[in-house]
């Protein structure tokens, strides 16, 4: 694959991703084009030699695998790991607002959001609905209204003489999204809204009530090349979809001779406490269940790659970073260090990766937080912890982490895809 048709590729796949549960959706569309065959947790599994296999938990979870042509107990497993959630505005259980002639929908900030970029935005919104359709059946159907439906007008300045220098937002009152205008006695719910739209998607689907749903407002605006020189990706949930996408085309064109892995958990952003988040047993199961009673020699034998996006020097911020861990944009692919366990990259690790970098001729670049500053984290300690297997945190320098949209530059992410690529036939891992 080349680069341009890679990156292309990408924001395809980004703009029919808006929530966890459709870019599931659209990962196991391209696993089942491949002939990958899908795995249900509730029955006896028989795996073949040399054949690929997915599971999905929650339908926002997935872990996928190629068993490659030898044991793994001997073998080890190459495995890459990313998370499919991201920071965003999901909607409460009763929801509706009505104001002065406006129809509202009161929301709940999920993960770290930075809140000011969200102001006057086309937004959708989309998600899973869990309904009744006519025949009792209780169904759980996505939904995604795909054209701008909500704005959150900010407050003019004229209003507000301090916006430029000493804005706050206030999450409960400033945040809810106008959706339309409705007469006085409107009656109106959002679970009318849902039926209507899932009945224009799914219309052999006879949806009669809806038992509930898991809803997000996203940035209708498509991602997009940028810059003069198209240099740049543009897009919301860059953090981390960018990654889930690296890792599956990365297990998807690999030779297949290797065991290899790719797991993409949901919650990341919410600290990964859940039944199918990198602290919870999902990733476990599927092992256990692959490797048996060799599991422990398995997971000795290989070595995790967690991929999430990395901290680009701001070029008006650049003190904000250590004057020596600086990432660029488009200068390749950051492993992370944190001594203090933030991230899992250990010097093993991290060599082994720049080893592979090497003998491509690939680029990458270092990140350590400054010492005065707090580090963030991923699901790569998590996932250490829980298995026991060495680990290396690496991702893509970006700009604007955990804002409405992000930017990461279009060299970079098919460099990681290249050495994953490589990394997930490697002879030896550990």
């Amino acid at each position: 694959m080349e680069h341009a048709d890679f990156n292309q590729n990408l924001l395809d796949f980004l703009n029919e991703s808006p929530t966890p549960w459709h870019a599931v959706q659209a990962m196991t569309r391209q696993l089942d084009a491949a002939g990958f065959q899908a795995l249900d947790e509730r029955e006896e599994w028989h795996l073949d030699e040399g054949q690929g296999y997915y599971v999905v938990r929650n339908g926002s979870s997935l872990v996928a695998f190629r068993t490659g042509k030898g044991d793994p107990a001997r073998a080890g497993i190459r495995m890459v790991g990313a998370h499919t959630d991201s920071p965003c505005l999901k909607v409460k259980p009763n929801p509706e607002l009505r104001r002065k002639g406006f129809f509202q929908v009161g929301v709940e900030v999920y993960g770290g959001v930075l809140l000011n970029p969200w102001f006057d935005r086309d937004l959708s919104l989309a998600g899973r609905v869990t309904c009744l359709d006519g025949e009792g059946k209780v169904r759980d159907l996505l939904v995604n209204f795909a054209r701008p439906v909500a704005f959150i007008p900010s407050l003019a300045i004229h209003l507000d003489r301090e916006a430029n220098s000493n804005r706050s937002v206030n999450a409960q009152t400033d945040l809810p999204p106008v959706m339309m205008q409705v007469p006085e006695n409107d009656q109106t719910t959002l679970n009318e809204l849902l039926i209507q739209q899932l009945r224009k998607q799914q219309p052999d689907v006879d949806v009669r009530k809806v038992l509930g749903y898991e809803l997000s407002f996203y940035d209708a605006q498509p991602a997009s090349l940028i810059g003069l020189n198209e240099e740049f990706i543009a897009s919301a949930r860059l953090d981390n979809l960018l990654s889930c996408y690296i890792g599956l085309r990365s297990l998807l064109d690999t030779s297949g001779q290797k065991p290899a892995l790719l797991v993409c958990n949901d919650h990341e952003e919410v600290g990964s406490m859940s039944a199918e988040g990198a602290q919870g047993p999902f990733l476990g199961a599927v092992l256990e269940r692959w490797c048996g009673a060799g599991r422990g020699r398995a997971i000795a034998r290989s070595m995790m790659v967690s991929a999430d996006n990395a901290h680009g020097i701001h070029p008006n911020f650049m003190d904000k970073h250590d004057e020596n861990h600086g990432p660029l944009i488009n200068q390749g692919p950051v492993i992370k260090v944190n001594h203090n366990q933030r991230y899992a990259t250990n010097s093993r690790s991290a060599a082994l990766y720049r080893h592979i970098s090497d003998e491509l001729g690939l680029p990458c670049q270092t990140f350590v937080v400054r010492s005065d500053m707090g580090c963030g984290s991923t699901i790569g300690p998590l996932t250490a912890a829980n298995l026991g297997v060495t680990t290396l945190d690496i991702g893509v320098p970006q700009l604007g982490m955990h804002s409405v949209r992000e930017m990461t530059g279009t060299r970079d992410s098919y460099t990681l895809y290249q050495v994953l690529r490589e990394f997930m036939q490697w002879d030896a891992v550990n």
